[in-house]
């Protein structure tokens, strides 16, 4: 890495005060220059870039090219004396694991808020930096694509956003190495900007921000950065580590900076891995198709994926007949970030499944037969009634909390609050908070994490509510605060007695009702949602209003008897002590588990 000592100075150098007699070694990494310069690592990697090096973080840089970057920075080096080092082991640990771990593409998802131009940013990528094909573009959509830049490849997952990116995650799939955060310049952060920003530091993903539409008359990117700055993303001209590059996805304006800005993050992530190894990924897109069957889209992240290797993928299992790139070009091999369509597995498997190549069709059917048995025997979810048990058993070393309350002002409070019962053995997290009822995205969120929810005066969305219920995700809902504090620190002591949840079963309309004799009458009714069960308990309500509170006394398909009724069907429904049934009136059937 041959340089002149004249490097530019940096305008980065300019906040740092010179000091004459800077020591240092005779090696030294890109980190460790950094904090004896006072500096960032972005910092000093962008200087060795602009000197024609590129480098990670953990990179070593001999005494010549460390004085180099130093001075650029406006110090004075000079060379420090030292023992000689015992390295050769660790050495030789380093070169064993260079061997086997080699640089590959980083893994991009764009997030943002709907109209921030995430759309029309990765269409302005895929435009400019697309590689070519013979035939000049892309002639199928898989759910991803790469690009190149300097030589470099990055791959981009085209998904709907957040909700999705979670999903994955919440099926043990973290296949994201870098998320970049679109946010308008016109518009500023917007809640769904907030939501995102949640979701990516949940995944523990490096955040690029493209502060997008600056070529609006109204564009105001300092008002972006300071409202980053609030949401805790300090940008780099601000102090901060986060790199955030100006575009304009309709003038096609920054995508190059952009993408020079994804590398640079996945230099410090020192993003690798081994291609030389049976092929693992992940689903990222499936489906059916009427002329070739089941299809899948896999990003392979470790390995090799080859033309006839056997395959399991979730509960589905096959040989891999036919493999295609984003392109529609058909592929021999996959290595490390490549997306791939496949062809041959036995059923369409769902988006997250992982994907294992295996020696053969035996290993391949006990491997199913594993995983499921492991699902079934698949860990509690955390709950505050066994929070302590698990605490206690080393399984939860952060309890990570989803917050949602009626009004912005109680956000920081109850947060500040949950925050400060972190003891020595668990860290309490708030990793995300928000106004409005409890969602589908906050549950996903929730199982990604392995957290669990706290409502503040709020209910919860009928879907998340039944989607909590499959997950096993705990819901708590409060109306006092104090309640709410207490209740989870009772939870970290073990001092909380059991509670009583309200599980809703199943919603049917009352369609007609019918007299039969002495007995009142009965409620022909439509399961619209869940089922319906003899014996449960229900409420009866009009409009908004709880008419009755009982129980089902009499439950009926046609003239039989029936002890249970599932959604799309037709029933007779009667309940106890109750008879003033109107049409319209909905039925609500729950149960009363203790948790």
């Amino acid at each position: 890495m041959a340089r002149s000592d004249g490097t530019e100075k940096t305008a980065e150098a300019a906040a740092i005060p010179a000091r004459p007699g800077l020591q240092l070694p005779k090696t030294i990494t890109v980190r460790e220059l950094a904090e004896l310069m006072r500096t960032s690592p972005v910092a000093v990697i962008k200087q060795l870039m602009r000197s024609g090096f590129m480098a990670n973080i953990n990179q070593v840089l001999d005494y010549k090219d460390a004085s180099a970057i130093a001075t650029s920075f406006g110090y004075e080096p000079k060379a420090r004396p030292e023992p000689k080092k015992p390295a050769a082991k660790k050495a030789k640990t380093s070169e064993e694991t260079a061997e086997r771990l080699q640089p590959r593409p980083p893994v991009v998802t764009i997030m943002g808020h709907v109209d921030h131009g995430k759309t029309r940013l990765l269409d302005a990528i895929r435009k400019t930096n697309v590689m070519e094909t013979e035939a000049g573009g892309i002639t199928q959509h898989i759910g991803a694509y790469q690009v190149e830049t300097d030589g470099q490849k990055i791959t981009f997952l085209d998904t709907p956003g957040h909700e999705a990116f979670t999903a994955m995650r919440a099926r043990g799939a973290q296949v994201t190495d870098i998320t970049v955060l679109v946010v308008a310049a016109d518009d500023g952060i917007m809640p769904q900007t907030l939501e995102a920003i949640d979701h990516a530091r949940a995944a523990g993903v490096p955040i690029v921000v493209a502060i997008n539409k600056i070529d609006k008359e109204n564009a105001n990117p300092d008002r972006v950065k300071q409202q980053l700055a609030d949401a805790g993303l300090v940008v780099e001209e601000w102090g901060g580590d986060v790199i955030a590059v100006p575009t304009s996805a309709k003038e096609r304006r920054g995508i190059d900076d952009l993408l020079e800005s994804i590398l640079l993050v996945a230099e410090m992530e020192t993003v690798t891995a081994n291609p030389n190894q049976p092929a693992s990924g992940t689903v990222i897109e499936a489906s059916m198709d009427k002329t070739k069957g089941p299809m899948a889209t896999v990003l392979v992240q470790q390995g090799t994926m080859r033309l006839g290797d056997t395959v399991v993928v979730g509960s589905s299992w096959g040989r891999i007949k036919a493999m295609f790139n984003y392109q529609g070009k058909h592929l021999r091999k996959a290595e490390p970030s490549t997306p791939a369509q496949i062809l041959g597995l036995d059923t369409v498997p769902q988006v997250g499944d992982t994907l294992v190549a295996v020696a053969n069709e035996h290993k391949a059917k006990a491997m199913i037969e594993k995983r499921r048995l492991e699902t079934q025997a698949a860990a509690r979810a955390t709950r505050l009634s066994n929070l302590f048990d698990q605490i206690s058993a080393g399984k939860v070393k952060e309890l990570n909390i989803i917050l949602k309350v009626d009004v912005q002002g109680s956000i920081e409070p109850i947060k500040t609050s949950l925050e400060r019962l972190s003891t020595d053995e668990v860290n309490v997290r708030v990793i995300h908070s928000a106004t409005g009822n409890v969602t589908e995205s906050d549950v996903m969120l929730a199982i990604a994490s392995k957290g669990l929810i706290i409502g503040f005066n709020i209910g919860a969305e009928t879907g998340a509510r039944r989607l909590a219920d499959a997950e096993g995700i705990d819901v708590q809902h409060f109306n006092i605060i104090y309640e709410l504090i207490d209740s989870v620190a009772k939870a970290l002591k073990g001092m909380l007695e059991p509670v009583l949840v309200e599980v809703v079963e199943g919603i049917a309309e009352v369609r007609n009702v019918f007299n039969v004799g002495k007995k009142g009458k009965v409620a022909g009714a439509y399961i619209k949602e869940g089922k319906a069960t003899r014996g449960a308990k229900i409420r009866v309500k009009r409009g908004k209003e709880t008419i009755a509170d009982s129980i089902v006394n009499s439950l009926k398909r046609f003239k039989e008897d029936a002890t249970e009724v599932t959604s799309g069907y037709e029933c007779g429904v009667g309940v106890d002590g109750f008879n003033d049934f109107k049409v319209g009136d909905l039925l609500e059937f729950y149960r009363i588990d203790k948790r």
